[in-house]
């Protein structure tokens, strides 16, 4: 059972059927009420962001919820295939249901694979990942890191902004939760 008093960021809560992660909490008490959490709650289904309030000391069973490391194999139409590491069964999941994680899939990448019941329900990405720019316009002499940004397109054909001094062929970091350039790498290990 989970107790109120155990909320963290992030944990995993099932509420009337649907799965939720606790985006935020607060533990609160006012002077003649009874101790309450306000928590904003994410659904894993739909995304959605609801706010809730719970009394103190209020227990929830816990989730049939579970996560296993997969390596991202391959590509057919909307169908994504993906590895288990462990025991090497392979599972195809609808591009419907990775949001928009597909456009960090390159050979070989291993993601966590989110169940709830048995039912895959979507993958969590690393924070950070790193590709090769295919397409950007080239720099010039004298263009400097303040000097804004440009489009460029990484191997994915996902399309995001870079510095003006990043060329075709660089390998560059992106942070997956907000798809933004962080940083120019040597070598794709990084």
């Amino acid at each position: 059972m989970i107790d109120t008093a155990d909320f963290k960021n992030g944990m995993k809560l099932e509420l009337d059927g649907v799965l939720y992660e606790i985006v935020y909490f607060q533990h609160a008490r006012t002077a003649q009420r009874r101790a309450f959490v306000r928590t904003k709650l994410k659904s894993l289904s739909t995304g959605s962001v609801v706010e809730k309030t719970f009394a103190a000391g209020e227990k929830f069973p816990d989730p049939d919820y579970s996560e296993h490391n997969m390596q991202f194999l391959f590509q057919s139409g909307d169908d994504y295939t993906f590895m288990d590491t462990r025991n090497y069964e392979q599972i195809v999941i609808k591009k419907n249901q990775l949001g928009d994680a597909w456009k960090y899939f390159h050979e070989s990448i291993e993601v966590a694979v989110q169940f709830h019941k048995g039912v895959t329900i979507g993958v969590r990405l690393p924070i950070t990942v790193v590709f090769k720019v295919i397409e950007t316009e080239p720099s010039f002499r004298g263009d400097t890191v303040s000097g804004g940004g440009k489009p460029a397109k990484i191997e994915t054909g996902v399309m995001i902004s870079v510095p003006v001094f990043v060329n075709i062929g660089d390998l560059i970091k992106i942070d997956t939760r907000t798809g933004e350039y962080i940083e120019r790498v040597k070598d794709k290990d990084k």
